[in-house]
């Protein structure tokens, strides 16, 4: 196992067709690769964004038939890189909602690893954007870790970005690398997105890989907010690709500078077990005088 390696994000603008996204992904890819990238990665719903919730759940396609996770697998073996499939909507056989499913894959095109996305983006924002996916999509219920040749991979999705114990239970179980596919609105992106990346990078003192959809995504009314990052466990940005235009970007990555991180602040090891919060009874009498 090699500490040394270079990372690619994708960053697309995906449209409601699934055909023209695949060509896309493909040709990102093989460019990614020519630039030296080992492990190349896309964001959340890589396939496709939906009109509405009807055609999302319409073009949903099972693992066995999915164009897009054939088209990563194929990727793969052709430029002998390593995959992570940021999300792709799958159809399970018996289900009503469809899950919306992470995966990691090798070299030779083999599916290492999957993950279902565990925390639902059910919000209302300020500006009239309203968001149920719950009501489109089953949530997981485990949290998962891969192993690949540099180091040990927690895969998460989105969303989950602002669920740090997720991140902190996948560092303590041995992850030294964070994947985190996103689709960001962009009044939470202006906001936080930035801010969470550096931080769950550095409450882990893992590398955070973020491959982020940008701009207006044609035949939808989606817009997102790009910045497909790439951060170092200090929480140096290492890799931004802006929020303007789609393409990638590539890092060089040295997983020797997550044990350097972990040494000058060693946070991992310094838990402790602490009775839960409780409002004293003295202090809500106080509140109601």
């Amino acid at each position: 196992m090699t500490s040394t390696f270079k990372a690619g994000v994708i960053q697309p603008s995906v449209s409601n067709d699934m055909a023209e996204n695949v060509v896309f992904i493909r040709e990102q890819a093989k460019l990614a690769r020519d630039a030296g990238a080992d492990f190349i990665m896309t964001p959340e719903n890589t396939g496709l964004i939906g009109a509405n919730r009807g055609e999302t759940l319409e073009k949903a396609q099972t693992e066995e038939t999915h164009a897009m996770l054939a088209a990563c697998r194929a990727s793969a073996r052709e430029t002998g890189a390593w995959f992570l499939l940021g999300s792709i909507h799958v159809r399970v056989p018996g289900e009503e909602q469809i899950r919306n499913r992470s995966y990691l894959i090798d070299s030779s095109g083999g599916i290492v690893a999957s993950y279902d996305k565990i925390h639902m983006f059910d919000v209302q924002l300020a500006g009239g954007e309203n968001y149920r996916e719950s009501s489109t999509f089953k949530p997981g219920d485990k949290a998962v870790l891969a192993e690949t040749p540099w180091g040990v991979l927690g895969m998460t999705i989105c969303y989950d970005l602002r669920f740090p114990y997720l991140y902190r239970d996948l560092a303590h179980a041995g992850a030294t690398m964070l994947s985190i596919p996103s689709s960001f609105t962009v009044p939470t992106g202006k906001a936080h997105w930035h801010t969470l990346m550096r931080a769950r990078a550095i409450e882990t003192g893992c590398y955070v890989f973020a491959p982020a959809q940008v701009g207006s995504h044609k035949g939808t009314n989606r817009k997102t907010y790009g910045h497909s990052v790439i951060v170092a466990p200090w929480g140096e940005v290492l890799a931004d690709a802006g929020g303007e235009k789609a393409g990638f970007v590539v890092a060089d990555i040295d997983l020797a500078k997550v044990a350097e991180a972990r040494q000058m602040v060693p946070s991992l090891q310094h838990d402790k077990k602490y009775v839960a919060p409780a409002l004293h009874k003295a202090a809500v009498a106080k509140a109601a005088e």
